[in-house]
């Protein structure tokens, strides 16, 4: 029975998105997050893996979604030192998911629930992880003095009539860089 969205349906868990899109910034900790929706009637067990353990974390990495109801998870990429050639990324995610007993808690969840062993029928879905380039914060600066900018340079040698000018202009503009930053960083 196919479920209705742009997320693929198993029989347990309808997962959204299921390519994980990190806007890749240098020395800078990414968050994404995906959706677990659980359109049965079954209390149903989760568990999230890796290929790269030592590069993400996943809050909550194991966790029970209860009967018709939805929980989100956080995938947080660890600061990276160097752009991956071509943008690239080989890393993967596994969510394994499998029907458990009514009224499960969190803490009930076991490594061994998810163990083919176990006689329990495990779903397993895959999700490949994309670096997308992160999207560009408007600029404080009107578009006209954009064409200023060169003669900021010269004005630091204090030639030409602009100087005083061009001063009074960044000291108009920076304090709203600044305060940009601040709220850029806030948010992660």
């Amino acid at each position: 029975m196919a479920s209705p969205g742009p997320a693929p349906a198993g029989e347990l868990l309808r997962i959204d998105p299921i390519e994980l899109r990190f806007p890749f910034e240098l020395k800078k900790q990414i968050s994404c997050s995906m959706q677990l929706s659980n359109l049965s009637d079954d209390y149903i067990a989760f568990k999230v893996k890796t290929t790269s353990p030592k590069k993400y974390s996943v809050r909550p990495n194991t966790g029970v979604v209860l009967p018709r109801s939805t929980c989100d998870v956080v995938v947080t990429m660890q600061a990276q030192r160097e752009v991956p050639s071509d943008m690239q990324c080989k890393d993967k995610f596994l969510v394994q998911s499998v029907v458990a007993p009514s009224g499960i808690n969190v803490k009930d969840v076991t490594g061994e629930m998810f163990m083919k062993e176990s006689g329990n029928k495990i779903e397993e879905m895959k999700l490949r992880v994309t670096y997308v380039a992160p999207p560009q914060p408007p600029s404080p600066v009107p578009e006209e003095s954009e064409e200023g900018s060169p003669s900021r340079v010269e004005s630091e040698n204090g030639d030409g009539p602009a100087g005083g000018f061009t001063r009074a202009l960044r000291e108009r503009i920076e304090p709203q860089e600044k305060s940009l930053e601040v709220s850029c960083y806030s948010s992660v």
